[in-house]
């Protein structure tokens, strides 16, 4: 546990000039603020404020001023800022001026709900696979759609001309005190894949905003563009960002089974039961752009149905496989990198809590093709479809008590009207495959 002294001692030690103030807005874009190392102590003591009404679903200019309060543990300094005038960070919850949490602070939604899982007993841990795209720039240093090699997957060089900026970024997260557990070229062309360990939800969810900093950091550095939008091509795989998840309670898994012919507990099942139930609620925060739903298609390795499996890796949910029966837990494989982490790990646990506390039955396993099964057959087996787009998921979440227990009444108004204007703006839109289609046709 970093104390205010531990900061400000490391800070003269390592000959720190700038510390950026760190919070993400309700779609999870980093925002910052940055001191002098003079003006720290302020920052530790809480008296750092802004004006609230510039970010989008936070408040309104009548009541603008908010002030960071710094989670004193998430002190980080940057290797790749220079060495002499260092730069740091330290993430952010926000408050307003009467000392109370802001309702719209995303990371205030995942410290409400690890909280109810407290309150039963549990700690929420996660691992996340995330995965992203490096393209090839032009001579302004803008990104092409143009993918920096056609590599496939887990090939190395001279296929994969991105292992180089791949390794560099690994190596960078390793100093800011990740453990990287996997890196290798993905499925698609200039598509990469950084997997790191299995933690606490906050810790994980800060490391996700921070991972994607650093990717986009080292490729600019390489001379190229990293991308997160989960499909930026047509007739290749997307990209997803796979949550592994277990539930701890007095430093055991209780995703563990006691029993030699069940992979996973009785408590495990019930929490896949409640992900499963609430899938079609958390979509809206789980895959929230309009290009998240070109990744739901058939036979390109990102889930389609609300299904589960033991063994099947296309369905949503899955059991990996466990090397001694202690490291049990289940993957829930629609969201994308695209997700407010903060947000999509309160949803997943919120709805794997509820899946215990409500004793939620669990369908059946599916351990078939299920992209070979007709219509009717997955219509008998009870097996639904994931949204097709950002307007259905929309409106299922604005309907979705779930996702107003989850967020709030001011906080999913603020939310839903972005996605809203989000989806209007495409809509407004006309892409070529319309010109293409219809100009002469019709």
């Amino acid at each position: 546990m970093m104390t205010k002294k531990d900061i400000l001692n490391l800070v003269e030690k390592e000959d720190v000039s700038f510390v950026r103030l760190q919070f993400t807005d309700i779609l999870g874009t980093m925002r910052n603020m940055a001191v002098t190392a003079s003006k720290l102590k302020d920052a530790l003591d809480e008296r750092c404020m802004f004006d609230g009404s510039c970010i989008k679903g936070f408040v309104s200019i009548e009541e603008s001023d908010l002030f960071l309060h710094p989670d004193l543990d998430t002190f980080t300094i940057f290797p790749w800022r220079p060495h002499q005038g260092k730069v740091a960070r330290l993430i952010c919850d926000v408050y307003k001026p009467d000392g109370t949490r802001l309702e719209s602070d995303p990371r205030r939604v995942l410290q409400n709900a690890i909280k109810e899982a407290a309150d039963m007993g549990y700690t929420f841990e996660v691992g996340p696979e995330c995965e992203f795209f490096l393209f090839n720039t032009d001579e302004r240093g803008n990104p092409v759609l143009d993918p920096h090699d056609n590599a496939g997957y887990f090939d190395l060089a001279p296929l994969d001309n991105g292992e180089n900026c791949r390794r560099e970024i690994c190596l960078t997260l390793e100093e800011m005190g990740y453990a990287v557990e996997a890196s290798h070229h993905e499925m698609a062309p200039g598509q990469h894949e950084i997997t790191f360990k299995y933690d606490d939800a906050l810790k994980t969810a800060d490391r996700i905003v921070t991972f994607r900093t650093v990717v986009k950091t080292i490729a600019k550095r390489n001379g190229l563009h990293a991308s997160f939008m989960p499909k930026p091509m047509e007739g290749e795989n997307g990209s997803g960002m796979h949550l592994t998840m277990s539930l701890s309670k007095d430093g055991k898994n209780v995703f563990c089974s006691d029993n030699e012919n069940s992979r996973l507990s009785d408590t495990a099942y019930k929490f896949i039961a409640g992900l499963l139930k609430y899938t079609p609620d958390m979509a809206c925060l789980t895959n929230p752009t309009v290009n998240s739903y070109k990744r739901f298609i058939p036979g390109y390795e990102a889930p389609c149905y609300i299904s589960w499996s033991e063994s099947n890796r296309s369905l949503l949910v899955r059991v990996p496989s466990s090397r001694n029966g202690n490291d049990a837990r289940v993957e829930l494989r629609s969201p994308d990198p695209t997700a407010n982490p903060y947000l999509a790990l309160a949803a997943c646990l919120k709805a794997g809590l509820a899946g215990i506390r409500d004793n939620e039955a669990l369908p059946p396993s599916i351990d078939v093709n299920i992209y070979k099964l007709s219509d009717k057959e997955r219509e008998y087996l009870g097996i639904k479809s994931l949204p097709i787009s950002l307007n259905e998921a929309i409106n299922i979440g604005k309907k979705s008590e779930f996702i107003k227990e989850l967020l709030g009444e001011k906080f999913a108004s603020s939310y839903f009207a972005a996605k809203e204007q989000e989806y209007g703006e495409y809509r407004r839109t006309i892409n070529q495959w319309e010109i293409e289609k219809y100009l002469i046709e019709y």
